[in-house]
């Protein structure tokens, strides 16, 4: 259909004034609703309900013993190390109930300041752990609850207990500090400041259990999380080396919490993209993407999607990793959520330069854009309509023509009867500037010809009277510019169209459909607007111009 064309005349076109840069902070811009629905696929915080494997060091005997609220208090200010042992163990119990933990009474109760005293018992490694484990239990509630903690003083000791020759004892500090950061930027930065980092780093090694990495991974990834503020410059200097290593583990959990951390740290400006560029782990981050396991699958995409939010190099670094040999079959995984992701990664790679869009094309990502608009699940399909977008806008003239070829405007066409405005007002750019490209290259009758053949010319119309103005006004700019500028498109249209109108019938209902939305739209009326006797004559006069020759006496 389209052929080749002057460039420079397509400038002139709408969006083409727009850079890489601003198409790329568009997406950026309504990407915010995608990320808030994913905010909860790794957790802040986690309550341990299970007895983590005993230290041989620390292992000690004691019976069952269940004791009342009251009774816990009094023991846990008792002087005796084994009354404040039994009674913080008890505690530790009732606040590891899978349902409803009395974190509230306990708090209430006063007993957080003498757990954080138990943390400093080297003497009592028991009892250090079960003052950690209780601890640890109560961050893990509301803010509130956690802000209880810390202003208990709690985290310096957490961090002590680090260096605790006690394995058992060392991992719940871990995990207590790991809630304390999830909670947000505020207790984070308390415990970066507490000089954190490298002690963490210095329990991770070959020999570590698979437990203890675990949540040492997944307490780095809260240090990263969150960014208003994001964490200073210096801790993620000191977090990404770890977090690199980390990414070569085989464990599953690691390799996700890992990858969230990367996630975090790669979701904001393009300097803090390019330290995790500078790293080298894009190309795992794609082998990653290929992961059949969906914990691990979905933090790599998501951290190579926010790379291609980036500068172009940092994109071209991506696409270089492979990471568009991956996509296609992302786009057509079982998943909505992944064919979700992998669409609007795409849409930022379609957001670069033409360099960009044609290795897309290149790598076949075609035929399963065109597929997810054709029948995907909502949600995606907007993401794809994102990617036509921004292809459209900043590809070539052949680049355009592929896209035309591949069949993309069926499934944009159906989708102008949804119910979204900003997706169908994007939608009808997307026509009117492909349209425009057409008329370029002298091709725009038989582009006209394929849309009424979609059915796209009734909807356009239809869309002239929707309740959105600016939708309403784009529709009738798309009549008017491209539809109608010698004569009725529908009387006129070529030989080789699916229909023709045969009978006086036909002429007449087409040639008073085209006066009646000629002068109305010219004089900028909408549905409620009543006629005048000037506009009647208008529209009387336009009907007369649209009757064939043999007809004129009329």
């Amino acid at each position: 259909m389209l052929t080749g064309a002057p460039e420079g005349r397509l400038r002139k076109f709408k969006y083409r004034g727009k850079d890489t840069a601003m198409r790329r902070q568009q997406r950026i811009a309504v990407s915010l609703e995608l990320r808030k629905a994913k905010k909860d696929e790794q957790a802040l915080k986690r309550r341990n309900i299970t007895p983590l494997s005993p230290d041989p060091a620390s292992e000690q005997q004691t019976k069952v013993i269940n004791l009342t609220l009251q009774e816990i208090i009094n023991g846990v200010n008792a002087s005796d190390p084994d009354l404040c042992f039994q009674a913080t163990q008890a505690a530790r119990k009732m606040l590891s109930r899978e349902r409803n933990p009395p974190l509230k009474l306990i708090i209430e109760a006063g007993l957080i300041p003498r757990l954080v005293e138990f943390l400093k018992s080297s003497l009592h490694p028991c009892l250090q752990f079960e003052a950690a484990w209780a601890l640890t239990n109560i961050a893990s509630g509301t803010s509130e609850q956690t802000r209880a903690v810390v202003e208990g003083g709690a985290i310096q000791p957490l961090v002590e207990l680090l260096s605790s020759p006690h394995m058992t004892v060392c991992e719940q500090a871990v995990w207590a500090l790991g809630n304390i950061a999830g909670d947000g930027p505020e207790f984070r930065d308390i415990v970066i400041s507490s000089n954190v980092i490298p002690q963490l780093r210095a329990l991770i090694s070959s020999t570590t259990p698979i437990t203890f990495l675990r949540n040492i991974t997944w307490t780095l990834s809260n240090l990263c999380r969150n960014k208003n503020p994001y964490p200073c410059e210096r801790a993620v200097k000191q977090m990404l080396p770890v977090l690199s290593r980390l990414l070569q583990h085989q464990d599953s959990e690691v390799l996700s919490d890992a990858c969230w951390a990367l996630s975090y740290l790669t979701d904001g400006c393009n300097d803090r993209i390019g330290q995790v560029v500078d790293i080298g782990v894009l190309p795992r981050l794609v082998e990653l993407m290929t992961s059949s396991e969906l914990n691990v699958l979905t933090p790599s995409l998501r951290t190579v999607g926010n790379i291609v939010t980036g500068t172009d190099h940092q994109t071209q670094v991506a696409i270089d990793a492979g990471m568009l040999s991956v996509l296609p079959q992302l786009l057509m995984h079982p998943k909505s959520s992944i064919q979700k992701e992998a669409a609007w990664a795409l849409s930022n790679v379609a957001a670069g330069p033409c360099q960009h869009i044609q290795q897309l094309i290149a790598c076949g990502m075609l035929p399963p854009l065109v597929a997810l608009l054709k029948n995907g699940e909502f949600k995606v399909q907007k993401e794809a309509v994102w990617t036509v977008a921004n292809f459209t806008t900043g590809g070539t003239v052949d680049q355009l023509i592929q896209l035309v070829r591949s069949g993309v405007l069926e499934p944009l066409v159906n989708l102008l009867t949804i119910q979204d405005p900003k997706i169908v007002l994007i939608i009808l750019d997307i026509i009117s500037f492909i349209l425009q490209a057409a008329d370029v290259l002298s091709e725009k009758e038989n582009l006209c010809l394929l849309i009424e053949e979609l059915g796209g010319l009734d909807r356009i119309e239809a869309l002239q009277l929707h309740e959105n103005r600016q939708v309403a006004r784009t529709a009738l700019n798309i009549i008017e510019n491209h539809f109608c500028e010698v004569s009725d498109f529908r009387v006129q249209r070529s030989a080789h169209t699916s229909w023709r109108a045969t009978s006086a019938a036909d002429h007449l209902a087409g040639a008073c459909a085209f006066a009646v939305r000629r002068v109305t739209g010219q004089a900028g009326f909408s549905r409620d607007s009543a006629l005048t006797v000037s506009s009647i004559h208008s529209i009387w006069t336009v009907f007369k111009e649209q009757l064939p020759s043999s007809w004129k006496l009329l």
